[in-house]
């Protein structure tokens, strides 16, 4: 095998891996913003009275990697207006946009 198709096989494997990487942190990602919803479903936080106290930023800064999502699904909600935080710190969801977002996915 020829040195040059060895550096595009490289290359194109390298590709390969980091656009697989992404997808699947997308995919965990997608399944911890769920899963965040849910739970503020299940507690009931629809309005700024009954908004509950949730996990915002990593606990331990020194610790590297993707273990925790949480921080990072609570602020891509947050972004998309999905979940309003409260002035004390609090956060709750928005039902007009919780039911728009819930349209969309069954419309796809």
């Amino acid at each position: 095998m020829s040195i040059y198709l060895q550096i595009t096989l490289l290359i194109a494997v390298f590709i390969v891996f980091v656009f697989a990487a992404m997808y699947f942190t997308g995919l965990g990602l997608r399944r911890v913003c769920f899963k965040l919803i849910a739970e503020m479903e299940e507690a009931g936080a629809f309005k700024a009275s009954k908004a509950i106290k949730l996990q915002d930023e990593r606990k331990n800064f020194f610790r590297v990697g993707t273990g925790n999502l949480r921080p990072r699904a609570l602020h891509l909600l947050i972004s998309d207006k999905l979940v309003v935080k409260t002035p004390d710190g609090k956060y709750y969801l928005d039902k007009e946009k919780l039911a728009e977002m819930r349209n969309n996915i069954h419309k796809s």
